[in-house]
């Protein structure tokens, strides 16, 4: 009989063992969950136009995929400049 004994108590023991594994394992996927929050950076500049200008001074593009873009940008940039010319006329 010690022959089962053992197996049961070698049955416990793993059994036991797979439990501690598993919450350590839900803990571990829980620490590797990106955060709730993500950080945004408002820039004057747009990196996508600058880079776009770039490329274009060294080489022609074979399609105008990003002048969509460009013009929506500029239209943006106008309205922002106009915007802040308007309000340092209105300033004393």
């Amino acid at each position: 009989m010690s022959g089962k004994e053992d197996l049961e108590r070698r049955l416990s023991e793993l059994l036991n063992e797979g439990e501690l594994e598993q919450s350590s394992r839900e803990a571990r996927e829980l620490r590797q969950i990106s955060p709730k929050y993500e950080i945004r950076i408002q820039t004057t500049l747009d990196p996508i136009v600058e880079e776009t200008h770039r490329y274009r001074s060294i080489a022609r593009e074979l399609d105008d995929r990003y002048d969509k873009y460009l013009e929506r940008t500029r239209k943006r940039q106008d309205s922002v400049s106009r915007e802040s010319a308007g309000d340092q006329e209105g300033s004393p």
